[in-house]
C-alpha cells in the first residue's frame, strides 16, 4: 500500500498542543455512521440564535486545529458555536478524513448529524450553518457543500481539493497534484449528482501559488465548480505561500503548516459569510 502511505503523508501538517480543557466532547450526537468524535467550543455567554461554524482538521492533527487557525478566537470575539469533528485512526492511521473514498459519505453523514446537534445544544440560527477546513479536511468541506447544501449556508476551502475529484486512492493522489483538469460542466455535473438542490452554499477558496503539496490548479478547479452551479464564489490566492493555513499576528498560532501570512483567512472567511 505504498501508494495509500504516499497519499496519506502528503496531506500531513502537525499541529500546536491542543488546550482540550477550552473544548467540550459531545456524545450521542446520532449514529454517526463515520465513527468520527465531535467535540464543540461555546463561548461564555453566547446568546440563542448565533450561527455555527464546522472547522475540519487535516492529517494527523485533531480539534486543536481551531485554537492554531484562529476559529477559536473568533468565535469568542464574533460570537459563535464552533463543531471540531475528529478523526480516529482507527478510520485512518494518519487520522485524515477519508474525502476520497466511498467511506467519505459515512463521515460526512456524522459531520452533518454534529451541526444539527449544535444547533439544537445552543438554540442556534439553523440559517447560519458554515463550514471549513484545511488540506484534507478543505476537501471535506467540499464534499460536505456537495451532499448537504440545505445544511450549510457556506464553506471555507483552504487549499483543498474540489467535489468529486477522487474515488480511490490512486485518484486522490493524482488530485492532490498535479491536480485534475476537468470542464467547469463536468465539475458541475459532479455537485448535481450529489444534491438536486438547486441554491447552492457560497464559498470561499484559499491557495497558496507555492503549494507543492496540493496543486494551485486545485483553487481554479475547484472555482469552476462552484460557479458551475450558481454559488457565489470567492478565490483568495496568497503570493509565495505554501501548503497551510493563513494567518496573521493576533489571529491564531503560526507553526508548522499553520503559515503567518499576515492574512487571516478564518477572519476573512467569516466575512465572506457575513459573520462579522
Amino acid at each position: 500500500m505504498k501508494v495509500f502511505s504516499a497519499v496519506l503523508l502528503a496531506l500531513t501538517f502537525l499541529a500546536a498542543p491542543a488546550n482540550a480543557a477550552e473544548l467540550r466532547p459531545v456524545t450521542g450526537f446520532g449514529s454517526n455512521p463515520g465513527a468520527l468524535q465531535m467535540f464543540e467550543y461555546v463561548p461564555d455567554g453566547l446568546a440563542a440564535g448565533q450561527p455555527v461554524v464546522v472547522a475540519l482538521h487535516g492529517c494527523t492533527q485533531d480539534a486543536s486545529y481551531s485554537h492554531n487557525a484562529g476559529w477559536t478566537g473568533l468565535a469568542d470575539s464574533l460570537k459563535f458555536t464552533l463543531v471540531l469533528p475528529q478523526q480516529t485512526t482507527g478510520n485512518n492511521i494518519n487520522k485524515c478524513f477519508n474525502w476520497f473514498q466511498a467511506s467519505g459519505s459515512n463521515e460526512a453523514e456524522s459531520i452533518a448529524q454534529m451541526a444539527r446537534r449544535a444547533i439544537a445544544d445552543t438554540n442556534a440560527d439553523p440559517r447560519r450553518v458554515y463550514v471549513t477546513g484545511l488540506s484534507a479536511g478543505g476537501a471535506m468541506t467540499s464534499v460536505m457543500l456537495a451532499k448537504y447544501p440545505d445544511l450549510f449556508a457556506g464553506g471555507g476551502v483552504v487549499a483543498g481539493i474540489p467535489y468529486g475529484c477522487a474515488a480511490a486512492i490512486f485518484e486522490a493522489f493524482t488530485c492532490m497534484n498535479p491536480g485534475l483538469n476537468l470542464t467547469p460542466q463536468q465539475w458541475g455535473d459532479k455537485v448535481r449528482a450529489a444534491s438536486s438542490t438547486v441554491v447552492r452554499p457560497g464559498v470561499s477558496i484559499w491557495h497558496g501559488t507555492a503549494d507543492y503539496t496540493v496543486a494551485p490548479a486545485n483553487l481554479r478547479e475547484s472555482s469552476e465548480q462552484w460557479t458551475n452551479v450558481g454559488a457565489r464564489v470567492e478565490t483568495r490566492t496568497i503570493q509565495g505561500m505554501g501548503h497551510g493555513q493563513p494567518v496573521a499576528p493576533g489571529c491564531g498560532r503560526a507553526g508548522p503548516y499553520i503559515l503567518d501570512v499576515g492574512v487571516c483567512a478564518a477572519a476573512e472567511i467569516a466575512r465572506f459569510w457575513g459573520i462579522q
